[in-house]
């Protein structure tokens, strides 16, 4: 398992709760949270941006992987200072993240297909226990083709 050290950073976009039950079922929020960024380019009215990749935040859990946690999708910024109105800015805790890459295909395959084996790592594999603080998701020029994606997956651990 790769573990990497990680300063914190701020990330400002589009948020809501919601918990993996819901998601599964389809009356989840997380379908809609994209569709709202890409459908009206949000991304490009968030201020102070350091790039182009879509980062996606899941923090302010509930408990752990089966509590309700807020849902984050925009892009990291240098600054939060005049956020928008209907932006939400969080902060990715600095620390430890092992970085868990998914296999190649569709995004809507693979992402939940590399958060179910998050889920059945034990401790040992995962390099640590996860802190349950914030996670995150990396969509870079990987994932610019939907059908053939590949994404980042940065695990809290204590």
């Amino acid at each position: 398992m790769n573990i990497q050290q990680h300063a914190g950073f701020y990330v400002v976009g589009v948020a809501a709760r919601t918990d993996n039950a819901a998601e599964k079922n389809g009356n989840g929020k997380i379908g809609e949270i994209w569709h709202r960024l890409l459908r009206d380019n949000l991304a490009a009215k968030i201020p102070n941006k350091l790039g182009i990749d879509l980062i996606a935040v899941y923090t302010d859990y509930e408990s752990d992987h089966k509590g309700q946690y807020t849902y984050l999708l925009g892009l990291p910024v240098s600054s939060i200072q005049n956020i928008p109105k209907n932006f939400v800015a969080k902060h990715v805790p600095d620390g430890r993240y092992a970085v868990v890459t998914s296999n190649r295909g569709p995004v809507t395959k693979v992402v939940p297909e590399t958060w179910h084996r998050i889920w059945s790592m034990s401790p040992g594999e995962l390099g640590g226990t996860r802190s349950f603080r914030a996670d995150y998701e990396i969509y870079d020029q990987r994932s610019a083709d939907p059908e053939k994606a590949q994404i980042e997956v940065y695990v809290g651990l204590r």
